[in-house]
């Protein structure tokens, strides 16, 4: 099912994708949704088991991970299921997998054999630790990557065990890094017109969003604790209580404090010594939290939403999905879409981002509904195999 005219950046750029689960999916769908076409390749009679993920009633995380691409079947266990990707990799641009280090070797499809056959080929590789290193060969999810990168260690309250996020932040930074390394190594392509390997692993894609976790330490000692849901020193930047909920707000320079407490009648705190600069409040953290937390319980989240306003504080409610589904500036910008289904009629997600001015990404195929669903079409045109050649593959199990 097609929604919309392919006109992404990526337009006219083919890619493979192999794997499973979230981190080699998501980088599919991130090169999908700018245009590129994405054959995903997913075992016959098991497929990928992102298919039945997902909360509610329905397993829908499919619907948006798997959206905009094609679904073809094949046995990567088998010689005749290992050609048959060969084939279709020797016609693409870019090729995902998100195996263990060395499993596509196993399988002959090691990057030089496949540079060999296709040498404009870019391979993005996603895995735990990287291709290389002493843990390369290690089974790595991305909350292990999470906790290697240093982010769970520093997540949640301090008298409490590490938290974890409430989606697969390490997966998803993978994938992400894996993604704007292939669109970097296809500008190298298009001058050289070599290609090449893209390495991301899980620690090292959460390392770089550490900030300076490490030069901290390196430079004086300071390690970076849990500290719920403040940052220490950086005040007032905080979720503070409401007569009907909770309310974010970050007033953590100067200027901006000072609009704050003249937001609160009380103008004369931005003079205090103890909150006159950044470094000041930060002494004072706990205690300016407190006394923001008094007036602000006062309030209703729209009364308090309204001086904020007003006064050019940054600040915001915490939004649930009927909160995003509501919001004027959501739709404004269709930051969510409507996606016509063939099972629900609609579904409602996000919609592509970043935002292209010029050649705007879309959302044009639902997921497959089926394993191998697009096999006919695809190993027809691509690698043209007759309809009894393709029955006989069908038959024999390879896809």
């Amino acid at each position: 099912m097609s929604f919309t005219e392919n006109t992404g950046p990526l337009a006219g750029i083919r890619v493979v994708e192999m794997g499973q689960l979230i981190a080699g999916p998501f980088c599919g769908q991130l090169l999908g949704d700018m245009g590129a076409e994405v054959i995903k390749v997913e075992p016959p009679g098991q497929g990928d088991p992102m298919r039945v993920w997902g909360r509610g009633d329905y397993p829908l995380w499919w619907e948006v991970v798997a959206r905009n691409k094609k679904a073809v079947s094949a046995d990567l266990r088998q010689p005749e299921g290992q050609t048959l990707a060969k084939k279709l990799i020797a016609t693409a641009d870019i090729l995902i997998e998100n195996f263990r280090p060395g499993t596509l070797e196993k399988w002959g499809m090691a990057p030089e054999a496949l540079h060999a056959m296709n040498p404009g080929l870019i391979i993005v590789r996603v895995s735990g630790y990287g291709q290389t290193g002493p843990y390369s060969e290690r089974a790595g999810f991305g909350g292990i990557g999470e906790a290697m990168g240093g982010w769970r260690a520093i997540v949640g309250d301090p008298d409490r065990p590490p938290s974890r996020m409430g989606v697969s932040i390490g997966d998803s930074l993978a994938a992400t890094y894996g993604c704007m390394g292939a669109l970097a190594a296809l500008r190298h392509r298009d001058q050289t017109g070599e290609g090449q390997v893209v390495d991301s692993s899980l620690y090292e894609s959460v390392l770089q969003v550490m900030e300076s976790l490490v030069p901290e330490y390196s430079a004086s000692g300071y390690v970076r604790e849990r500290s719920g849901s403040f940052l220490p020193g950086i005040a007032p930047s905080n979720v503070y209580p409401t007569s009907d909920g909770e309310y974010l707000i970050g007033a953590n320079q100067d200027t901006v404090f000072g609009r704050l407490c003249a937001a609160m009648g009380r103008p004369e705190l931005a003079k205090d010594p103890r909150y006159v600069d950044h470094v000041s409040r930060g002494r004072h953290q706990a205690e300016l939290d407190a006394l923001i937390g008094d007036w602000t319980r006062t309030l209703t989240i729209a009364e308090l939403e309204a001086l904020m306003i007003r006064h050019g504080v940054p600040a915001g409610k915490l939004y649930r999905p009927q909160d995003m589904l509501d919001d004027p500036h959501f739709q404004a910008r269709e930051a969510i879409i409507d996606m016509p289904h063939p099972r629900w009629g609609t579904v409602k997600m996000q919609n592509v981002f970043p935002k292209l001015s010029k050649t705007p990404g879309s959302v044009r195929r639902a997921a497959p509904a089926t394993i191998g669903q697009d096999n006919a079409q695809v190993y027809r045109d691509a690698l043209g195999l007759s309809e009894a050649q393709i029955a006989d593959l069908a038959a024999r199990g390879v896809i």
